[in-house]
């Protein structure tokens, strides 16, 4: 029979035991455990925050690697660490588990809010999520037409594709025509090639915003905040009919008679006309309020 000696570290977690439940002395723990005091008492001085470092690094920039090719990396940039020692924190980094990864983005480009000088010419886009009475989830669809921040589209549904994104945008296209080019963020709906590809084909430019910066679609953010306050946070809602009839009254209302203070405290309907009759001369400040003049 073999028998199994314990290492030093696993004596020591049986000297803590054996004080904190019986109370007993430390000399008297460690003789039972048969560990010496010294080592009782020694502290590691073994620092390996580099490694640990390194490894997050490699493990962030190639997440379907092993050790080896981690190790022989890290050798390449003429760093001298002993192999077991980076094998030892590899493993205590349970990075030899095979970890599931996100697909990464491509690196966006800081987009500046700026307001567009004529109408159709940037479309902001977003999602709302809430849900019904009865728990199920649901999705609102807004598109925001920047110069005059008028709501072109307030859809919902219970799931919303990059499919019915199209669709929604179609309606929009036959209508009044499609845009130069579009905000939005970096959700699947919006990353998808059915999304990527329509726009593709009909000439207009997608201008994602950064991943965690909300604001650089401000116009949206800023709708979507009174769309909530005044309908999702108001109302209970037993079907999607029912939000999207509430919702639809609601859009009318907004394009019509809610004062803009960046477009002189006028609705965006009236700034529309305004703008269409050319009776209005403007200019922008540098933030990207419109200031007017008469």
């Amino acid at each position: 029979m073999v028998k199994k000696v314990l290492k030093p570290s696993y004596k020591r977690v049986r000297v803590k035991y054996l004080i904190k439940t019986f109370a007993v002395h430390i000399i008297r723990a460690c003789q039972v455990v048969r560990l010496s005091r010294s080592m009782w008492y020694y502290q590691s001085k073994k620092d390996d925050s580099e490694v640990i470092d390194k490894l997050m690094v490699l493990a962030e920039s190639y997440p379907t690697r092993g050790f080896d090719e981690y190790y022989y990396k890290i050798r390449r940039e003429g760093l001298k660490w002993n192999r077991k020692r980076v094998l030892r924190v590899y493993l205590e980094m349970k990075l030899g588990l095979r970890r599931k990864h996100k697909k990464r983005l491509v690196k966006r480009i800081k987009q500046p809010l700026e307001t567009p000088s004529s109408l159709n010419e940037c479309w902001s886009m977003d999602f709302m999520s809430d849900a019904l009475t009865d728990d199920r989830k649901l999705r609102v669809f807004n598109v925001l037409d920047d110069c005059n921040r008028e709501a072109l589209a307030i859809d919902a549904g219970l799931s919303y594709p990059a499919r019915a994104v199209i669709e929604t945008l179609e309606r929009l296209k036959d209508e009044i025509g499609a845009p130069k080019y579009v905000r939005c963020d970096n959700g699947p709906e919006f990353t998808s090639k059915t999304f990527m590809n329509w726009c593709k084909k009909n000439f207009i430019e997608i201008k994602y915003t950064q991943p965690g910066k909300p604001m650089q679609n401000g116009y949206i953010e800023r709708f979507n905040r009174y769309f909530r306050e005044d309908i999702m946070d108001a109302y209970y809602f037993n079907d999607i009919y029912q939000l999207q009839k509430i919702s639809d009254n609601w859009r009318e209302d907004y394009n019509f008679n809610h004062p803009h203070k960046s477009l002189g405290n006028i609705s965006p309907k009236e700034f529309r006309g305004v703008l269409k009759r050319g009776s209005l001369k403007y200019k922008f400040n540098v933030s990207p309020k419109l200031t007017l003049e008469d």
